[in-house]
């Protein structure tokens, strides 16, 4: 690609062992250098998306980094390295959080990692301000790929891809705003493809944004495509079965989708399959505002006995191994970063 090597903060890497802690150290290095380049302008606009994005130095959970961590993977799996990919990693990272600033709002939510949104803090115009800047950061992210030598064709490429997630996970959104607001129980198909364009979609641009960054092989790319689709509905599917049978210890999540009237796989396909009258039991469950207790261990039992517990694992774990099936079809130069895309599938992907 007549790539030309940068020294300083982009200095080659190439790790005796793929540290994934320094990979996601990384990226959020290269977020924060993005908002120390701007902050002088709206000190308290950059103070916040530090809040949200767990960057204020207050030692708050930060999430998983899972997708830009997955980006930097798959092109250091072709390249053997990975800093040049960083602008791309602190893109898809941006990206998911201004969604989740707008998601929190949507959803009236007012926890997320363990402490206020930022919605909460600020009012919701503010809110979405902050998201609307923290989406323009992630474009300016993709700019400083040229600066790293790719071609305006490549970048203007990833800018493509990277426009047509952002609309498709808006498709989602809508799709299930809408099924909530008509209190509808949408169909299991339905739901499969709103968690693709919710959940898969961002997951397997990541995936596609770190090859297509390290090779024009079109093969290669697809292969990591379909990986990082075939990943992000096995995790939306394991979430599911955590969001009902989940330990708390274990996830350090509630599970609490039932009393929270959420339609997962689990509980639509337990109304598509259900015998009529524990289909009516389970509707008359979830019309309660606040269910008890007892009456969530009744629908869990429905679900159990329906198959949708079995039904939802196995769909998950099918979504794992098509992921671990595309990753070990591929010609790779760093098997390191291969082996921890494929323990991310094993660590992630529990069902």
């Amino acid at each position: 690609m007549g790539r030309q090597w940068h020294s300083g903060w982009y200095h080659r890497r190439v790790l005796d062992n793929v540290d994934i802690g320094e990979l996601i150290a990384d990226t959020e290095a290269e977020i924060l250098r993005l908002i120390g380049d701007r902050e002088d302008h709206a000190r308290g606009l950059y103070a916040d998306i530090r809040y949200h994005m767990g960057l204020d130095g207050s030692g708050a959970p930060a999430g998983k980094r899972m997708r830009p961590l997955l980006g930097l993977l798959a092109y250091m799996a072709i390249r053997g390295d990975y800093a040049e990919a960083l602008p791309g990693a602190a893109a898809v990272e941006l990206g998911h959080n201004f969604s989740l600033v707008h998601d929190d709002i949507e959803d009236g939510d007012r926890e997320r990692r363990y402490r206020a949104t930022l919605w909460t803090l600020r009012g919701v115009p503010q809110a979405i301000n902050t998201g609307d800047a923290i989406f323009a950061l992630s474009r300016i992210a993709l700019h400083r790929l040229t600066d790293l030598g790719f071609s305006d064709a490549k970048v203007l490429r990833l800018m493509r891809l990277y426009d047509r997630t952002c609309l498709t996970l808006c498709e989602g959104q809508y799709m299930d705003i809408e099924a909530a607001e008509r209190d509808e129980i949408v169909p299991v198909d339905t739901y499969l493809d709103m968690i693709g364009r919710k959940t898969a979609a961002l997951i397997s641009a990541s995936v596609e944004a770190g090859a297509l960054l390290a090779t024009d092989d079109e093969i290669v790319i697809d292969r990591f495509r379909r990986f990082g689709w075939a990943l992000g509905i096995a995790f939306q599917l394991n979430d599911d079965l955590l969001g009902i049978w989940g330990e708390e210890a274990a996830t350090g999540k509630e599970p609490s989708d039932l009393a929270k009237h959420k339609k997962t796989l689990p509980i639509l396909f337990a109304f598509e399959r259900a015998a009529e009258p524990e289909r009516a039991r389970l509707e008359a469950i979830f019309r309660e505002p606040q269910p008890a207790a007892a009456h969530v261990d009744e629908a869990i039992a429905i679900l159990e006995r329906a198959g949708a517990r079995d039904y939802t694992r196995e769909a998950a774990r099918r979504y794992r191994d098509e992921a671990l099936a595309a990753i070990r079809a591929v010609d790779i130069v760093d098997a390191r970063a291969t082996a921890r895309l494929e323990e991310i599938i094993v660590r992630v992907i529990s069902a």
